[in-house]
């Protein structure tokens, strides 16, 4: 093993992933369909209606690629020695000016003009505003709810730091590939303990939003990461079973196999009910695991091999702008979904999917368009300009090494989150229909 030779993507950004742009705006359309399926009430029977119940797996494709985008650049500053530890203060200020303006925006505008807000309070402002709102039973406001997951994000954000600086220090001794991934198996096995002890309790739905029940996503893309890293920084021999990820990632018909096999055992008993919660921790588990497995299989050919095919299909340009605005669709279509509601004129659990949901496409992309011109690029813009004027500071204007900034840097500003609904109703009172269960990014410059 030629140990310490940067391989040719050892520097490259976030953009030497484009299908990673496509990918979100696929998994950000299925989220889109799983609400409207769930508001038009069309989680009760039939195959179809199991689809779309378990089109809220969408929200593991985003926790795996933010994973892999975030830990990333940590692992680089260990492989590679001429790479500082990532920039704490960058981080955090990119991480902010990325995720709130939007995301503030959209709480003023569900505050204000979705309906059912008659009874909001100064503290309703206050822990929406703050991402709290998972903490505590009955703190959703309506057309908020699909928020969890950013807040659910928002805490792996706190939490990546303190993991990242321990296994860069450990594994800056003496790379090792092998004891990366060890690392991120052991939290991946986080959300099987919790689910235990949630369904041994009490706590089973307000505990289910919060990031221990989804560690097990994150580690995922985290150990991608790992292999990544290792092949570019490393530069294995030829023979090397790691380059094995690599040549299946050539092949994406065969991750997506996967993907599709792993789905339709999702729609079965073996995950549980098309609710909130499941019955038993088992059905938690396997429900997890099923689509931690469609959140890697995606991802998979994105990052590794990078097939023509893979390319074609994921990094055309209308669906890489999709995944630029995928954000902002996913802020702002609770809100949007309400109002074509109210327009078609049919009460929650009625309608027709057929209907809502295309309007639903249209109307978010349409909103989040003009936030991702005039609010959010500029906010993005704007942590850049600090994040370089903070890196040349910090370097005295001279750059680390020959490679492309990248530790902390530009795979810091990581797609932001999107996720799943959770269905209000569901939290408050019966849903005879069924309930999305919950679960959660813009490119180059907008992750």
């Amino acid at each position: 093993m030629n140990r310490g030779r940067p391989g040719p993507d050892a520097g490259a950004d976030h953009g030497a992933f484009p299908a990673l742009d496509g990918l979100r705006a696929v998994a950000v359309v299925a989220v889109v369909l799983t609400h409207a399926g769930y508001w038009t009430g069309r989680y009760g029977h039939g195959f179809g209606a199991a689809f779309l119940a378990r089109m809220d797996s969408g929200v593991a494709v985003f926790f795996v690629i933010s994973g892999f985008l975030l830990f990333r650049p940590w692992l680089l500053s260990a492989a590679v020695p001429q790479r500082h530890t990532p920039s704490l203060q960058r981080y955090a200020v990119r991480r902010a000016l990325r995720i709130l303006p939007a995301y503030w925006l959209a709480v003023v505008l569900c505050l204000v003009l979705v309906p059912q807000q008659q009874h909001v309070t100064a503290l309703d402002w206050v822990r929406h505003a703050l991402l709290l709102q998972i903490y505590r039973f009955g703190w959703f406001r309506e057309g908020l709810t699909q928020t969890w997951s950013l807040a659910t994000e928002a805490s792996f954000y706190a939490a990546l730091p303190l993991f990242g600086l321990a296994v860069a220090w450990w594994l800056r001794r003496a790379w090792s590939a092998p004891t990366a991934l060890a690392a991120c198996a052991a939290l991946g096995a986080v959300p099987v303990g919790w689910q235990i002890w949630l369904h041994a309790g009490a706590h089973q739905v307000m505990g289910g939003f919060w990031l221990p029940a989804y560690l097990g996503w994150f580690a995922a893309g985290m150990a991608l990461a790992v292999v990544r890293v290792h092949l570019d920084a490393h530069a294995p021999d030829q023979e090397s079973r790691w380059w094995r990820a690599e040549a299946l990632g050539r092949y994406p018909f065969t991750c997506w196999a996967v993907t599709a096999a792993a789905l339709l055992a999702a729609m079965t008993p073996v995950a549980g009910p098309r609710s909130l919660t499941a019955d038993t921790a088992g059905q938690a588990v396997t429900k997890a695991l099923l689509y931690g497995v469609v959140g890697t299989s995606l991802v998979w050919p994105a990052v590794f091999g990078r097939s023509p095919l893979t390319m074609v299909v994921l990094a055309n340009r209308p669906l890489r702008y999709l995944g630029d605005i995928s954000y902002g669709m996913f802020l702002y279509h609770l809100l949007v979904l309400t109002w074509v509601m109210r327009v078609l004129g049919y009460p929650v659990f009625s309608g027709q999917v057929v209907q809502v949901f295309p309007l639903t496409v249209v109307g978010s992309a349409a909103l989040a368009a003009v936030s991702f011109r005039f609010l959010e690029r500029p906010f993005i813009r704007l942590g850049h300009r600090r994040g370089e004027s903070q890196g040349e500071s910090r370097r005295g204007g001279q750059p680390l090494c020959a490679l492309p900034p990248v530790s902390g840097e530009a795979a810091l500003d990581a797609p932001a989150p999107v996720g799943a609904q959770v269905p209000l109703a569901a939290l408050e009172a019966p849903v005879p229909t069924g309930t999305a269960n919950p679960r959660p990014n813009a490119r180059r410059h907008s992750v």
